[in-house]
C-alpha cells in the first residue's frame, strides 16, 4: 500500500475514454490482422494466469427478443467488466445484433482507468480466442475453413484463422446471400485468402478442415448434423451463447473431444447445455499443456465458445496499453473528484468546479504489453 499522499495523487486523475470511432481508428492504425494477433497474445497470457483471477459466470437478463449481460472479472490488480447485448432482430432497426462497452479499473483505489466501446473489441477477442483454440485443436496443415453465418463476426473470424491457423480458403454460406457477398467484397484484397461463396451448409463443409458456425438466431437450431462431420474436423462453435440457443446436434458432441472456456458458464449457455454432464476440458488447460487439444488425426474436436469475461479483460488491457502508447481517445471526468472527498455537496454547489489534470499512462505497462504480444 502507498502512503496517503500517494493514494491522493493516484486518485487525482481523469478516465481515458475511447468511443467507437476512437477504437476503430486505433485498430486501423495497428492493422486489423496485427490487432487480432496482439489481442490473442493477451488472451493466451491471461488464460495461462487462470488461477490468479476471480471468475464467475456472467449475469444475464433474458427477454423474448434478446439478452443483456454483465461480465466481470478481476486478478486482484485490475478489475474489468463488459456490458453486452444480443438481439438477433436488431438488423430490422438498423442496429447491430451485438453492442458492448466496458471498463478497466484499478483495484487498489477503485478508480476507473478506461471506459471504452467494446463492440469492435468483442469481435477481435472472439476471433482471436477461436484461432487460439484452433492452433491447439485442429489438425496440422489445415487450409480450408467452412464459415456458416456471415454476419458481423465473419471478417474477423476469417482474418484470425488466416493469420494464426494457416487458413487460405473460406467456404462461406449464409441464408442471406448478400451477407456472403459483403464478406467476399470486404476481404477481396487480403493476399493469400480466398472467399468461396457456396449455396448450402453441406457445400461449405465439402473439403473443410475446420468448421466455424457463427449464426445469430436465438433458437435451439441444428446447423450441423453428425453425417455432415468428417473424421478429423475441428468445429469452432461460436453462435450458441445463451440458454436455448445451439447450433450442433447433440450426437456430434457425444462423439467429439470438447473444450470450453469456463465450464460453469458453458454448461448453461453453450452447446453442452444439451448434455450438461458432458466431459470437457477448459481452454486454459489446453493452452497450458495439461489437457490435450486432440488425441489423433481422425478425432473430431469441438471448441464450444460462448465468450468469457477473461477475454474481455484481455481486450480491455490491450486497448488501454495501445491507447496509452498512441495517445488515443480523450480524458473525461467520469466520476466526481472534489478537492475534499468528504465535501461532495460543496463541490457540487461551486459555480466552477476545479478541473482535474489527467495523469500520464503507465508507459512501462503499455510497452510491456505491446512487446509481449
Amino acid at each position: 500500500m502507498g502512503t496517503n499522499t500517494e493514494l491522493t495523487r493516484e486518485a487525482n486523475v481523469l478516465t481515458r475514454f475511447l468511443d467507437a470511432g476512437d477504437v476503430a481508428a486505433l485498430v486501423r492504425g495497428v492493422g486489423v490482422r496485427q490487432a487480432i494477433v496482439q489481442v490473442a497474445g493477451c488472451v493466451r497470457e491471461d488464460f495461462l494466469r487462470w488461477h490468479e483471477f476471480e471468475k464467475s459466470a456472467r449475469l444475464a437478463s433474458h427477454s423474448a427478443v434478446g439478452v443483456i449481460e454483465l461480465m466481470p472479472v478481476s486478478d486482484g490488480n485490475r478489475f474489468a467488466y463488459k456490458y453486452v447485448n444480443g438481439h438477433p432482430r436488431n438488423a430490422q432497426f438498423a442496429l447491430p445484433t451485438v453492442m458492448a462497452c466496458g471498463m478497466l479499473a484499478d483495484v487498489q483505489t477503485g478508480f476507473p482507468l478506461l471506459l471504452a466501446d467494446l463492440t469492435l473489441a468483442t469481435a477481435l477477442r472472439t476471433a482471436a480466442t477461436s484461432a487460439l483454440a484452433a492452433q491447439a485443436m485442429a489438425r496440422p496443415g489445415a487450409r480450408t475453413m467452412a464459415l456458416i453465418g456471415n454476419g458481423a463476426q465473419a471478417e474477423f473470424q476469417s482474418l484470425a484463422f488466416h493469420a494464426m491457423a494457416g487458413i487460405t480458403t473460406i467456404r462461406a454460406f449464409d441464408v442471406d446471400a448478400s451477407a456472403t457477398a459483403r464478406l467476399a467484397r470486404n476481404l477481396a484484397k487480403v493476399r493469400g485468402l480466398e472467399i468461396v461463396p457456396v449455396r448450402s451448409v453441406r457445400d461449405a463443409l465439402s473439403g473443410a478442415d475446420i468448421v466455424t458456425t457463427v449464426t445469430a438466431d436465438k433458437t435451439r437450431a441444428t446447423i450441423l448434423t453428425p453425417e455432415m462431420v468428417q473424421p478429423g474436423m475441428h468445429l469452432n462453435a461460436v453462435g450458441g451463447d445463451c440458454p436455448g440457443k445451439t447450433e450442433l446436434h447433440v450426437d456430434i458432441l457425444r462423439g467429439a473431444r470438447l473444450v470450453v472456456e469456463y465450464a460453469p458458464q458453458s454448461r448453461i449457455e453453450g452447446e453442452i447445455q444439451q448434455w450438461p454432464e458432458a466431459p470437457v476440458s477448459e481452454l486454459w488447460e489446453v493452452l497450458a499443456g495439461t489437457a490435450p487439444g486432440r488425441a489423433g488425426a481422425d478425432e473430431v474436436t469441438v471448441f464450444d465458445s460462448v465468450g468469457f469475461a477473461l477475454e474481455d479483460y484481455s481486450a480491455l488491457r490491450w486497448l488501454h496499453a495501445t491507447a496509452c502508447a498512441r495517445d488515443a481517445g480523450r480524458y473525461v471526468e467520469l466520476v466526481a473528484m472534489p478537492p475534499d472527498p468528504r465535501d461532495l455537496y460543496g463541490w457540487m454547489m461551486q459555480a466552477n468546479a476545479e478541473a482535474v489534470t489527467p495523469r500520464a499512462c503507465e508507459s512501462t505497462t503499455a510497452a510491456e504489453t505491446t512487446e509481449s504480444t
